[in-house]
């Protein structure tokens, strides 16, 4: 499972996340091509490699042109989002940074999340650095997202709403229940699109057991008189934990269209495994038992959206004992492309070879060939890297 760690070192933007993502290997071209779905004019994406305080690092920064940019409520920022074209989870993503920042201007300004002006972070700058940090992940096949705690600073800054202390008050509702630490800078470091983006999609605050990866450094614009950095790293996740949660619900009145929007939604909360089996249940009605196995600490989280997204007035949950391959991802060469593989090891000795579908489904549409063939291909140049591994001297 691929982590993305964000080191916050110096603050936060959506900038620097973009920037970030880029310099840990994100592909430019590919991400523009993502963002220009949206259809919305007035912006171009300005890419440099600079050095910050000896630190190459990767800025990034969306530049509007003269016209005016208007404010949006959320419901016109989630309707720009669905009309994107963007692949399913980037736009639920994104959907979902957006609400949590309305819903914390709705707080700020003691209104309702519906009658909210976004102002700046509503302007095109703000849905650009959204959706290109939430698409940006989805091309790095990025599944789980943790970050360290974020940075506190002090002063002021000018805003729409005039001069405002730091951190601007949407961004301390938006840091509740979020570990922090004090920053003694004064100046906005964390931004409110920074500080959304990342509450939103980080599910832990703690540095995940990885095999670490690629890394890179977003840059920021301003000089704190330090490295205004932001660290990401990419990483394998560890052997798995021992312990799993099964959490269950028996369903006998659910339409059965909402069921692939349910198990989305339970993949992104943590599912690690999420099944659907028919079932006969009282009074010989036919139903659907739905099983979410996940990690013990997003519990919680699956159960949540089990019970807003079914019928179910509730869950049964109990504790499971499970023994894990160690994983490890390799990217292959075949006569279709470069396709990644899944190879499972048990003390050593390798049990399982599993080409990636995503991946060669992207190989077989860009060779015009078969599935099948991309994915025999890819298990035989699987089989030859690890036979070859296994012959050369330790």
């Amino acid at each position: 499972m691929q982590w993305a760690w964000f080191d916050p070192a110096a603050g936060a933007s959506g900038d620097m996340i973009l920037g970030a993502l880029l310099a840990a290997g994100l592909p430019e071209q590919a991400l523009r091509d993502g963002l220009q779905r949206l259809g919305v004019p007035g912006w171009r994406l300005e890419v440099e490699q600079v050095t910050v305080h000896g630190i190459a690092a990767t800025r990034a920064k969306v530049l509007l042109d003269d016209a005016p940019q208007p404010h949006r409520h959320v419901r016109h920022v989630v309707d720009i989002i669905a009309a994107g074209d963007l692949p399913p989870i980037v736009a639920e993503r994104a959907k979902a940074v957006f609400e949590r920042l309305a819903a914390a201007e709705a707080a700020v300004h003691n209104t309702t999340i519906e009658r909210v002006h976004f102002h700046e972070v509503g302007a095109v700058d703000a849905i650009v650095d959204v959706v290109g940090a939430c698409l940006g992940l989805h091309l790095l096949e990025i599944e789980r997202v943790a970050c360290g705690p974020l940075p506190v600073s002090h002063g002021w800054v000018d805003c729409a709403h005039g001069r405002l202390p730091v951190p601007p008050p949407a961004v301390v509702r938006l840091l509740e229940g979020v570990p922090t630490r004090p920053l003694d800078v004064a100046g906005e470091t964390l931004t409110p699109t920074g500080a959304a983006i990342l509450t939103t999609l980080c599910e832990q605050w703690t540095l995940p057991a990885m095999t670490w990866g690629r890394s890179g450094y977003g840059a920021g614009s301003k000089d704190f008189g330090i490295p205004n950095v932001l660290r990401l790293t990419l990483g394998e996740t560890a052997p798995q934990p021992a312990a799993a949660v099964v959490i269950e619900a028996n369903l006998d009145d659910m339409n059965p269209e909402w069921y692939e929007r349910a198990v989305e939604r339970l993949f992104a909360a943590g599912g690690l495994d999420v099944t659907l089996q028919p079932v006969q249940m009282k009074k010989g009605r036919p139903g659907v038992l739905l099983r979410v196995v996940c990690d013990p600490p997003r519990r919680e989280a699956v159960t949540t959206v089990i019970l807003t997204e079914t019928t179910t007035l509730g869950v049964r949950w109990f504790t499971v004992q499970r023994d894990c391959l160690a994983r490890e991802w390799h990217e292959v060469s075949t006569s279709f492309g470069p396709v990644r593989v899944k190879i499972g090891r048990r003390a050593g000795r390798v049990l399982n070879i599993a080409p990636e579908y995503e991946s060669c489904r992207q190989a077989a549409d860009a060779a015009g060939a078969a599935l099948p063939a991309v994915y025999a291909a890819a298990a035989e140049a699987a089989r030859r890297l690890v036979d070859s591994d296994a012959e050369a001297p330790h």
